[in-house]
């Protein structure tokens, strides 16, 4: 037996931690699974359950409601929800991103005002970058916060907005000065949609997988939000506040992907250890067993490099380039490992009764989300040739 591989990061807290977020998910969301993803929207209640048992903003310190911990602590609950196959709840965007970018950011008013509704789920956090003509180029956008006294006045669309449908604090990236070139005159302004006029939600989006995570269209049509919601302390600061975050963002994102393979590898095992094909059992061919080891080795090396970046993040040390490496190789890795073991599974693969063709639906977002692989290899090429 290949010995197990333990990151020197996990303490025996956060093992602690691991085993009841495992149970959690297990017991509790992975029975609704298959539900939210037939009606493309997890139940409201559900971040109000995951915050009484303080799976939300574990990140945040406890004076403002959080759990007090580290990026560790996140990125150990992402894992076990990833590893439990639920693809409907968006907490790495609401407690891994949404909460830090007010914790690092927003003044403390701000802070006490969102951070324990959040750490409690009492509301949901989302990010607005992405619009129809503004993907991955974050300095195409559009939308508007033009000031009018003592608000701003929003203006635009955005698109691919999880938790879109059920959030209550929206991070929205807009243009507060539409004559600066370039990434210059972009703000964050933080919107509270209950009750806000000139504000809609669009239609929500199916998708390939993931199906149940609530992806909605937002629309701003004269929307009118106090001044006192910018993000930061002066205007035209968003865009590097982005770049700041996102490499954290990146980070999850990879963290998950080794997650879903180590858990694909694991489904692969179990069926070709029971399936018989040509009077014996599918493990002991030997095109099985070269494709498991491959996968497996792979797993190992995906694993202990985002082991490596997580330990540079909790000291503080982990650069972009690392990020964009780990997000990139994990996601790539990912999405074949997940496929080779999805054709060990035959036919039964493409069956969704079958745990392999979620995670294979599942998966394909890797390489596209928190900026496309493609600009992944640009950022590190950057930091080749610089």
């Amino acid at each position: 037996m290949i010995a197990p591989y333990r990151p020197s990061w996990l303490t025996h807290e956060l093992q602690m931690l691991q085993d009841a977020a495992r149970r959690f998910f297990v017991e509790r969301f992975a029975p609704r699974e298959e539900h939210w993803t037939k009606s493309m929207l997890i139940d409201r209640e559900a971040w109000n359950e995951a915050g009484e048992m303080g799976l939300l903003c574990a990140s945040i310190p406890e004076e403002y409601g959080g759990g007090g911990g580290t990026l560790a602590h996140d990125i150990v609950i992402f894992s076990e929800q990833a590893r439990a196959l639920i693809g409907s709840f968006g907490n790495t965007v609401h407690s891994g991103i949404v909460a830090n970018y007010v914790l690092r950011y927003g003044s403390e008013a701000q802070k006490r005002r969102w951070l324990p509704a959040m750490a409690r789920g009492e509301m949901v956090g989302a990010i607005a970058m992405s619009e129809p003509d503004a993907g991955s180029d974050l300095q195409a956008i559009r939308t508007r916060a033009d000031r009018r006294g003592d608000a701003y006045l929003l203006n635009g669309a955005k698109t691919f907005i999880t938790n879109g449908y059920h959030a209550d604090l929206i991070l929205l990236v807009a243009k507060t000065d539409v004559h600066a070139p370039g990434s210059r005159g972009t703000s964050i302004i933080l919107v509270e949609t209950r009750g806000l006029a000139g504000f809609r939600r669009g239609k929500l989006l199916e998708k390939l997988g993931n199906k149940g995570s609530d992806t909605a269209e937002l629309f701003f049509d004269d929307a009118a939000v106090p001044v006192d919601n910018l993000l930061g302390t002066e205007e035209g600061r968003g865009f590097a506040q982005l770049m700041a975050q996102l490499p954290t963002e990146r980070l999850y994102i990879a963290a998950n992907a080794v997650a879903h393979m180590e858990t694909a590898v694991a489904l692969a095992k179990d069926y070709v250890c029971q399936r018989q094909v040509f009077g014996k059992r599918l493990s002991e061919l030997q095109n099985t067993r070269f494709k498991l080891a491959e996968c497996q080795t792979r797993v190992r090396h995906a694993r202990v490099f985002v082991d490596y970046c997580i330990t540079r993040a909790l000291a503080n040390e982990l650069v972009s380039e690392e990020a964009a490496m780990a997000k990139y190789w994990a996601t790539q890795q990912c999405n074949e490992v997940v496929d080779e073991c999805l054709q060990l599974h035959g036919g039964n693969g493409l069956m969704m009764e079958f745990p392999i063709a979620r995670l294979y639906a599942n998966a394909r977002i890797g390489p596209i989300y928190g900026g496309s692989n493609e600009i992944m290899k640009e950022i590190i090429a950057r930091g080749v040739l610089r």
